[in-house]
Order: C-alpha cells, then structure tokens, then sequence
C-alpha cells in the first residue's frame, strides 16, 4: 500500500502561524491603503471647503463696502501669499462681467474648462480629485441682498466660482507616519501573537502527541505495554487524550496478561494446557537428546467420570476436578509439570526420572486420587483413575510417539481393571500400532479426509445398479486406506460412532445432490451408533432436511452388533421401519444364531457373507449354503444379496439361482463421488 505523504504537527503549526500573518499582512495593507486614499480625500475635501468659504466670506465682506476688483485681486492675493501651498482663483460669472468688466480674461478662462461651465451651470460645488492635490470649485451664488450692487443679476445666478486647488502631499505624508505606525505595531503585535500559538501548540499539544507516537513506536518494536506517556495537564483536551491513552495502555496490558494466560493455562482447573505441556515436552526432548537423560510422562484418565456428571451435574463435575488439579499439584514437585488434556484426562512430566522412579510417583498420585472426597449434601462423592506410565526413550523418541505410548499404557491400565497404573512391555507393540492406527483416523476425521467411497450394487437379471453401499475410506494424498484396515482399532478408541456420522453425513449430501441417480444406498452402522437412540431416531428428519425419501436409505446391521442390546435394537429397527427406512443384516450365515434372528428381527434385505459366494463356483457345500440362504430369505419375503462377486462365472451361477442382487470387485470397485 503506497503511503500518503505526512507532515509533523509542528512543521504543520508552523506554516499555518507563517501563512496566516502573511494573509493577515496581504489584507492589513490593502484595507490601509484604501483608508488612506479615503481618508486623504475627505480630509482634503473638508479643508478645501472651509478654506474656500472663508475666501468666500472675506470676498463677500469686502463686496458689500463696494470694494473694486482692484482692491478683490489684492485680497486674493494676499489670501494665496498667506496660504502658499494653496492656489486661489476667482472667476466672474457673466452677470458681474457685463456690468463690472473681466478680471484676467475670466470668459476665456471659462470657456476652457468644462468643469467651471458645469459648475456655473450647476450653481453646485464641484470636487475632483489628482494625484497629488485635490481641486475645490465653490460658486457664489447670488442672494437678494447682494441685488442691491449687482443690478444685473438676480437671485439665484452664479456671480463667479472660488478655484482652490488644495496640495494632499502634505496630508498624504502625515497619514502615511500614522498608517505605517499603526500597521507595523498591528504586524509585530500579529507576529508576536502568531510566535506564542506556535510555542504553545509545540510544547502542549505538538509534544505530547510527538510522545505518543514515539511510544507507540516503541511499544510496536519492543512490545512492552508498561510504558505509559507523561504530561503537564495545561491543556484539557490533550490531558483527556493522554490519560485515556494511558488507560487504553492498561487495557491492553491486562487483555494481553489474560489472553496469554488463557492460551497455556486450562480455565476451569488453573494448570497448563495442551499447547503448553507440548512446549514443555518439546524442551525435554532437546535436553533429553544432548544429556542422554531420561523424563517419563504419566498419563491420567478417571475411570467412569461420565456417571458422576449424568448423576450430580456437570457442576459437580467442574467442583471435582478442581478439586483433582489441587490434588496433582500437592503430590508432584515443583519442577514437575501437570496438564489437563480433556475432559477427564490429564498429563504429568516429570523431568530427570526413570521408569521405576515415575510408576512409584504414578502410584502415589493413583492413590491421593482414590483417596479424594468431595462432600456434598447426598453424601461424598469419590472417583478412581487409571495411569499409564511411558518413559523416555525406551517409549518413544520423539513426542508422537510418546503421546501414543502414554495412550496404550492408559488404555492397558482401563483393560486391566481400571484404578491402577500400568507401563509398557515387549508385547505391547501390537496395541501401540492399534493406537497408532487410531491416530490416523483422529486425525482424518479432524481434517475431513474420512471421505465415503460408494460400490454399485447390480441387479443380477440386468445388471442395472440398485444401489450402492457405502464405505468408509481414510485418503492420504494419493493412498486410501480402506475400513478393513483401522475400523478396530477406532472401535478400540471410541471412534466408531464419530465415523460412522461423518460417512453418514457427506453420504447424505452426494445423495442430495442427484450424483447417484435414483439408487438407493446402504450404510453401515457401528454397535455404538445403534445404541444412541436419540441418534438414530433423528435420522428421519435430517433426510428430510436434506429433501431424501426415506425408502432410499438402508441401514445395515451385523449379529454382533445386534446381539449386545437384542431386545432395543429391536425396538428401534421397528420404530425407524415405520418411518419408511428400510435394514438388511449384514454378513449373514457367518454365525451360528443368523437364521434365528431372522425370527425375531424384521428386515429387508439379507447380505450373504462373502465367504460362500467367493468359492461357491468350486466348491458344492458353499453353493448348497447360499442356495438354502436364498430359499429362506425369499420365503421370509426377503431381498437377497450376494457380496464379492469377482468373476463372470459366480455371476451367471447368482443369476440362475435366482439371487436378487450382487456387488463386489467383479462388478464395480468402490468410488468417491462429487457432491
């Protein structure tokens, strides 16, 4: 992004208090300019008019005794010797000339200047105005008293106009010393003023927001937010300003003090987090590596933590692992570093400890543990747990592979009966590899690459696809690992029914799309599943939601994951059949009960177990099973289907025996479909 061009405030200050004088001078001089010709004129004008009325009245006093025009001319003239800067003229109007004769040629005079012949027209005083004087034209106007000597006129004629040319060098020179005093005090007063709004905005306002950039520069460079601005307070604004930004500072501080503390510290029990413990044992590790000394970590897992939640409430729950955390900390050393890693899971690092030194600290904690009471009104509440004890390296080299470590000792402890501790041995590695699976697929599932993959399923009389069966695949760039490969060792983890909603919802929304046509779709549900009913039971209205009919959706079952709960899972099959979804039994004549259940569990569809269609083209004793499994499924009104078909002759054999429906390699290997 380009940055726009800056200025500092002070420069800013600076060039307004400079532009605004010179404005203030550009308008100061112009304004007294035009006083000074204005105040030139009028002055001009009114001296000329006094001046001329007393030539007026001089000339009038001497007329009235009769004086000549001998004894007028010399009164003029002493008029000018007294004012010699002053030029006077008279000149006689035509009345005075026809009946006492011109004074210096005054008809000529006249007839030469335009503005005597319209001041004599006018009978008005005239003013005009010259570079360096200013000339009065004053007509004497004849009155009925002055009928009595000038028998030629009559009232109301102009006898003759007073000329005074009146000089303004003098005035202008002395309006000038005033308006130059007055205007260079007005500029130093203006400068002065203009100098001290600089300096107060420099130190006041200028300085204490120079500060706060200059702060914040730092904070940004050094991120500490201890530093605070300093001011003098002189003005408001900038006080407010910078006590706010002083609060804002102290805002941030704590937010950030609470966020860093949020982010490596659980809230409700006050120890270290994940990310933390992670740290932790990153540095262990590193030291572990260039010491050669050994650390164990101790996994802990309360044993039934759920019932203790669905019995007292969650509140109680929070109050017991409070209570658990204080419990830790009591019983570990101060180097030691305790963790909460989910719900009811916690950590221990111990540092600088071997195996035989860490199970004897696990045992301890077992016990403080078992021995923990929380008292409530119905009594106290007590709880157990299970560790697993893993050390380094003989369990793990780098941190993965211990938290898989720590994750198979946890889970041998629950298998051994729960409340006690438990460590690895040579015989664990295939549990370790069944952790190490699950891994996998707890991260698939966390990153969405536990994708359905779809396997057509063919009508065997031509083959058109009925439907598709859906399986579940983990993709791994360009590797897929099939169901077959991991699904026990999810199941091991608790992670069966997180598959089975993540398969069934990207399922439901290909379905959705019209990428599979109007074919129906089987689903495979694990014991886990089957046993949520309030899951189950809410498949009807997602398809809903999803605009999907239930008759296209069929929910595969197996004996072994109907057999732990029979009579419940009865119910359900029965309850979701009457909303229109449809179930077959999956695997079917690979136990020794499958034909009773047909008895008590209503179906749609039998799956035939693979294993007697593989091999029913060679031998007679599978072709005789599937032949009897048909016979009775078809009896039962029942849709059979065949799985691994994986030739053309099994194929034409399902055909002739009347089998309804067939999948398997030979027809369609499973595929992912866009949505």
């Amino acid at each position: 992004m380009r940055q726009r061009p800056s200025i500092s405030i002070t420069r800013f200050v600076l060039l307004l208090s400079v532009t605004a004088t010179l404005l203030a001078i550009g308008v100061v001089t112009l304004v007294s300019s035009h006083v000074r010709e204005r105040s030139i004129h009028d002055l001009a004008r009114e001296e000329a008019r006094q001046t001329s009325t007393l030539v007026f009245e001089a000339l009038y006093s001497a007329m009235r005794k009769g004086w000549s025009k001998q004894e007028v001319s010399e009164i003029v003239a002493r008029l000018q010797a007294a004012l010699p800067d002053l030029t006077v003229r008279v000149v006689r109007g035509s009345p005075v000339i026809e009946q006492f004769g011109e004074i210096d040629n005054d008809l000529a005079i006249t007839a030469g200047d335009p503005l005597l012949q319209r001041t004599f027209a006018a009978a008005t005083e005239s003013f005009v105005t010259q570079d360096d004087s200013i000339r009065y034209l004053y007509p004497l106007v004849v009155r009925e008293e002055c009928l009595a000597c000038h028998t030629q006129a009559k009232a109301g004629d102009v006898n003759g106009i007073i000329d005074i040319v009146y000089p303004v060098q003098n005035l202008k020179v002395s309006l000038d010393y005033l308006l130059g005093t007055v205007l260079t005090y007005f500029l130093v007063i203006l400068v002065l003023l203009s100098l001290a709004l600089w300096i107060k905005l420099k130190l006041f306002v200028a300085r204490p927001i120079a500060n706060m950039v200059t702060l914040m520069q730092d904070i940004i460079l050094r991120t500490d937010l201890r530093r605070r601005v300093k001011t003098t307070g002189f003005i408001s604004e900038v006080a407010d300003l910078t006590e706010y930004f002083n609060r804002l500072l102290r805002t941030v501080e704590e937010y950030q003090a609470r966020l860093e503390d949020l982010s490596i510290r659980d809230p409700l029990t006050r120890l270290y987090n994940r990310r933390k413990l992670d740290e932790f044992l990153d540095h262990e590790i590193d030291r572990g590596e260039r010491n050669g000394q050994a650390f164990c970590l101790v996994q802990i897992d309360l044993d039934d933590f759920k019932s203790i939640n669905d019995t007292f409430g969650h509140p109680v729950g929070d109050l017991l692992l409070k209570e658990l955390a204080s419990t830790l900390l009591a019983d570990t050393r101060r180097t030691d570093v305790t963790a909460r890693m989910g719900a009811d899971e916690f950590m221990v690092l111990l540092p600088e400890t071997d195996l035989a030194e860490g199970l004897a600290v696990a045992e301890k904690l077992r016990q403080a543990i078992a021995d923990t009471t929380l008292g409530l009104p119905v009594g106290g509440v007590r709880i157990t747990a299970s560790l697993g004890v893993v050390s380094f390296p003989e369990n793990g080299a780098d941190a993965r592979k211990l938290a898989i470590a720590a994750d198979v000792a946890t889970y041998k402890a629950k298998r051994g009966g729960k409340n006690q501790c438990a460590s690895l041995a040579g015989g664990d590695d295939a549990t370790a590899t069944s952790f190490d699976k699950g891994e996998m697929v707890r991260t698939a599932l966390a990153e969405g690459r536990l994708v359905p993959f779809f396997q057509p399923i063919l009508a065997t009389r031509d083959h058109g696809i009925f439907a598709y069966e859906v399986l579940a695949r983990v993709v791994d760039g360009e590797r897929q690992v099939s169901a077959g490969d991991f699904i026990e060792s999810a199941e091991e983890l608790g992670l069966a029914a997180k598959i089975d909603e993540a398969v069934f919802s990207r399922a439901l929304k290909v379905l959705a799309s019209g990428a599979l046509g109007d074919a129906r779709l089987f689903i495979n549900l694990s014991a886990r599943t089957l046993a949520d009913r309030d899951r189950m039971m809410g498949i009807p209205a997602r398809l809903k939601a999803a605009g999907v009919a239930p008759s296209r959706i069929v929910l595969e079952i197996t004996e072994r994951e109907a057999l732990p709960q029979f009579a419940e899972v009865v119910r359900l099959i029965n309850d979701l059949r009457a909303q229109g979804l449809a179930f077959a039994l999956d695997d079917f004549g690979s136990g020794f009960s499958s034909f009773l259940y047909l008895k008590y569990i209503t179906v749609d569809y039998v799956k035939i177990e693979g294993s007697f269609i593989r091999h029913m083209v060679t031998d007679e004793r599978d072709r005789i099973m599937v032949e009897h499994i048909h016979s009775m499924a078809r009896r039962f009104g029942l849709v059979t289907v065949a799985e691994f078909v994986e030739d053309s002759e099994t194929m034409d054999l399902l055909k002739a025996m009347g089998i309804d429906l067939a999948q398997g390699y030979h027809l369609g290997l499973p595929v992912a479909k866009a949505r």
